[in-house]
């Protein structure tokens, strides 16, 4: 791509292969789809994904309001809480979930007399934690031992559950249904007997389901959601997927600044920060694929360089990489899978040039929707 550097291309081809593969799911299955804001919240392309999908689920405020304004279809918000001047959610939720008890007690009653809610367009859950960790990064694993998210099973004695209609987990981040299956197995083991009662006519499955991904096992899947919702006899399903409906979609676009060499180690520092624009490399940790004249770099090789952004933070490094040629100051590199988590997460930190946003259309033109200036960065404090 000749343009702006750095930049977020973002290719809706990709987008649109991902989206049929989750109607097709949602057609087989009866279950519903929201996207997760989270993880990609880029109002250009809402129209492509709410033509596939019922909606989106928003973890505040004010992801349920770019929500109402940008997507439509249901709201399914659920945060580790909310202020009380947050009560706006429940004029823009279509389901309400709460991470604690005793935060349901706090907002029961305004919740249960709001107009809505009186006439059954909003409805209200819990967010439940079922002690299964099947992840490999405990920054990722709401199930860890003292965990802030989700009401454990032992809290359930005797607890005061009127005017809830749902459950929902969410314990999964970039897995299988394998995973999945044994989530499930540990729900009906805790929770079961609750999702049982007349009352509760609704389980949100929560996201991190790889369901785009092309190993991702959607026979399992099927068969799961369907005895899910045999077992309970649910009137809803619901999956909230982030990354799967933006999965190889997004390319970061970067230009090598510098090189130069420290001991035995020859850097080349690029004009993007991994702190900045894509942090989960250095949270999960993870290593992205990166290519140089459209050829994938490799771990090791002749022409191996560190790869590092331009702030200040010492440990800025996004890896090590071995080209088919040796760098040159003014070659584009592009990192791949680059749209989640990343453009929701990216900072001005250290007055960083940030990414311009480009998107791909379906008939291949480009089209850069944003340009970011010095009064961007300066809006943050002044």
């Amino acid at each position: 791509m000749s343009g702006p550097s750095p930049a977020y291309l973002i290719d809706l081809a990709v987008m649109r292969a991902n989206c049929e593969i989750l109607a097709k799911l949602k057609e087989r299955t009866g279950c519903k789809i929201a996207h997760a804001l989270k993880a990609f919240a880029l109002p250009q392309t809402f129209a492509l994904l709410r033509s596939h999908l019922d909606g989106c689920c928003a973890s505040g405020l004010w992801e349920a309001k770019l929500a109402n304004e940008f997507f439509g279809g249901q709201v399914l918000t659920c945060g580790p809480a909310y202020a009380d001047t947050d009560a706006e959610l429940l004029d823009l939720s279509s389901h309400l979930d709460f991470n604690s008890l005793s935060h349901w007690q706090h907002w029961k009653e305004r919740a249960l007399h709001h107009p809505r809610a009186q006439c059954g367009t909003l409805r209200f859950g819990l967010r439940i934690n079922p002690r299964c960790s099947t992840g490999k990064t405990p920054l990722y694993d709401p199930c860890m031992p003292g965990s802030r998210l989700g009401v454990p099973p032992e809290h359930f004695d005797d607890a005061d559950l009127d005017g809830l209609s749902g459950l929902h987990f969410h314990t999964l981040c970039e897995q299988g249904s394998d995973d999945l299956a044994t989530t499930l197995e540990a729900v009906d083991h805790h929770f079961g007997d609750i999702l049982r009662r007349a009352q509760f006519t609704s389980l949100n499955l929560g996201g991190g389901h790889w369901i785009t991904k092309p190993d991702y096992d959607l026979d399992l899947l099927d068969r799961l959601l369907e005895r899910t919702r045999s077992r309970y006899q649910l009137e809803e399903l619901w999956l909230e997927p982030g990354e799967a409906a933006v999965l190889n979609a997004g390319v970061l676009h970067s230009t090598v600044l510098d090189l130069f060499q420290n001991g035995a180690t020859r850097i080349a520092i690029l004009d993007l920060s991994a702190t900045a624009h894509m942090p989960d490399v250095l949270e999960m940790p993870c290593r992205p694929t990166v290519t140089l004249d459209q050829r994938s770099a490799l771990p090791t090789g002749d022409h191996l360089y560190r790869l590092g952004g331009n702030s200040c933070l010492a440990g800025d490094l996004i890896g090590d990489y071995a080209f088919h040629r040796p760098l040159q100051i003014g070659d584009r590199l592009e990192f791949l899978d680059m749209a989640q988590y990343t453009i929701v997460k990216s900072t001005f930190f250290n007055g960083v040039q940030h990414p311009s946003l480009v998107l791909r259309h379906e008939d291949g033109t480009l089209e850069t929707i944003r340009e970011f200036t010095y009064p961007d960065f300066k809006q943050h404090f002044a």
